[in-house]
């Protein structure tokens, strides 16, 4: 199942720079992972070849998280050591399978097919450490070169929200991207004093950004919590150093170079609404004149229709909408006033998810904003496919910046999810000794108590992976390892309960079976792509419902059998 989504992200964004990516080597873990969550049969010989994978995967995800820190940069020595490691177990494999003592393996309970289920399982380590080394060292070591400029890009990190890490995140990918695109201009990062130095250095000396920090600017207009330190924005009226500055929200993902604005006037911007100019990206002419009448206004209470500083920029230019629009001069000369920028400054997504293209005649397709709803922003690894565009903003990560910082959390999940799986097969046995009880006056009681412990376990086991994955990892290692967390804690009420695993695991079938076909490329347009899920979802609904209908019944016949039984001990 991951070699499906894997082959589908690869139709939208299928570009020479990925060769062997980690999302594609991500992919390959989920058949074998299912192949041998429903195999294993294990005895107590197999630990010594896991603790082997595992000590040499541990060595090497030592050397990401201690070694230089977790964004450092592969040294002409790491692609040896992988090599060397990957050898190592390679011969480990050839050991395992070629071994001369298969008399002494079958005096010790090992057959034939444990020993291919322990090959395996070594290839699944195998896979695991080529993910570390695809994926978490992936992205290109960018550095902004030290020259003097007129103009800048600018954009803002601040603290108080529960996405702090990501949208800082996405701050290093926007200032990566403008990097990679060669822009002749500064970048500044307006940071409030409560952002964390460990940030600021990163962004600072590994993206070469140029970090102003500021105290947050009060809101008089505290109506959404969400957009209580948004009017940090209004600092880039201060950085009088500069003639022209291009404003930005974390959100945007550039298409092209966009240096023509700063020919722009003393304030420009986008209206993505017929009414409403969005502030998601606008040019200004930094002025302290204009910094200080806006704090005045501020602690004078100004109108404010939103609370936020859409709401105040829009209403201290309120005739914004009756000027020209921009277009740049060929000659590069600067203009005065104010004007109204192109809307391929700032592409709506959600007009995207309409026609599945864009279609933008006025000015050039430049930048993609996402507003909107905090947990549809393109960086949350369930972002694709359930939204188009969110495999192109990864995409853009994975090129700019790489996955260092969760891998390390990524591969230890994996492991213990692993670990799971082997454990409550191998205990199979003795947990199903616990079901056995005495024919008592309480069995009807301790019948309902255990019904409900099932039921709730196999829904947690949909529910916990999808809060433990690590939100801005890349959708395809996010998707592999969800599946891995929902089969490896179903397996625990699967064993515990003697309950048939496919029924139990037909939910996971079925969002896979979604996001399929979500994922498939060529639908015309949005509805017909809305209209494709909603008909995937009318069929599949009688499945789950007797899906639900056989667990619960032989959860009932399971349980009673137990009542049967003498109590062992």
């Amino acid at each position: 199942m991951g070699i499906c989504l894997v082959a589908l992200a690869k139709l939208h964004l299928l570009t020479p720079a990925h060769s062997i990516s980690a999302p594609l080597l991500a992919g390959f873990i989920c058949p074998f992972v299912v192949k041998l969550a429903f195999r294993f049969r294990i005895v107590r010989r197999v630990y010594i070849d896991m603790l082997y994978a595992a000590r040499l995967f541990f060595f090497q995800l030592s050397q990401i998280a201690f070694d230089a820190g977790g964004d450092r940069q592969p040294s002409p020595g790491d692609g040896e050591r992988w090599q060397r490691a990957l050898r190592l177990v390679s011969e480990r494999i050839t050991h395992v399978r070629r071994s001369p003592h298969r008399k002494a393996e079958k005096r010790m309970g090992r057959s034939g097919v444990r020993g291919k289920e322990v090959v395996g399982l070594m290839r699944v380590m195998v896979v695991m450490v080529g993910v570390v080394q695809a994926t978490a060292f992936y992205g290109v070591n960018l550095k902004h070169k030290n020259k003097e400029h007129r103009n800048a890009y600018a954009t803002m990190v601040y603290m108080g929200t529960p996405r702090d890490y990501e949208f800082y995140v996405a701050t290093r990918v926007l200032i990566r991207s403008l990097i990679r695109l060669q822009v002749d201009a500064d970048l500044i990062v307006i940071a409030s004093l409560d952002v964390p130095l460990r940030w600021l250095r990163a962004l600072e000396e590994e993206d070469g950004a140029k970090v102003v920090r500021v105290e947050n600017i009060n809101n008089p207009y505290k109506g959404q919590q969400r957009f209580k330190l948004t009017l940090n924005k209004l600092y880039a009226w201060s950085l009088v150093d500069y003639d022209r500055v291009v404003m930005l929200d974390a959100d945007n993902l550039f298409l092209h170079k966009t240096d023509e604005l700063f020919q722009c006037g003393q304030f420009c911007a986008v209206f993505i609404n017929p009414c409403i100019f969005h502030t998601g990206l606008f040019v200004l002419q930094p002025s302290l004149e204009v910094f200080k009448d806006m704090i005045h206004q501020l602690e004078t209470g100004k109108a404010n229709p939103d609370g936020a500083d859409q709401g105040f920029i829009g209403a201290y230019f309120p005739d914004l909408l009756d000027q020209p629009m921009f277009y740049p001069h060929l000659n590069g000369t600067t203009l005065d006033g104010h004007y109204r920028l192109p809307m391929g400054y700032q592409m709506d997504a959600s007009y995207y998810y309409l026609k599945l293209g864009w279609r933008v005649p006025c000015g050039p397709n430049s930048v993609i904003t996402f507003p909107g709803a905090p947990w549809l922003k393109p960086w949350y690894w369930w972002s694709w496919p359930v939204l188009p565009l969110g495999i192109q903003w990864h995409e853009n990560r994975r090129q700019n910046l790489g996955y260092a910082a969760e891998m390390p959390i990524v591969m230890i999940q994996s492991v213990i999810f692993l670990g799971i799986i082997t454990m409550t097969r191998l205990a199979r046995p003795s947990i199903s000794k616990l079901c056995y009880w005495k024919t008592d006056k309480s069995s009807s009681l301790m019948q309902t108590g255990l019904k409900f412990i099932a039921i709730w376990s196999i829904i947690v086991a949909y529910i916990v992976p999808f809060a433990i994955v690590p939100r801005t990892i890349h959708p395809l290692v996010g998707w592999t390892l969800y599946f891995l967390g929902s089969v490896a804690l179903s397996s625990v009420a699967i064993n515990s309960f003697l309950l048939p695993a496919v029924p139990i695991l037909v939910p996971l079938i079925g969002v896979l079976g979604s996001l399929l076909v979500m994922a498939c490329p060529w639908y015309p347009d949005g509805v017909t792509r809305a209209l494709a899920v909603f008909g995937y979802a009318f069929c599949y609904a009688p499945i789950a419902w007797g899906s639900m209908v056989k667990v619960t019944e032989r959860l009932q016949v399971s349980l009673e059998k137990r009542t049967n039984f003498p109590k062992i001990g």
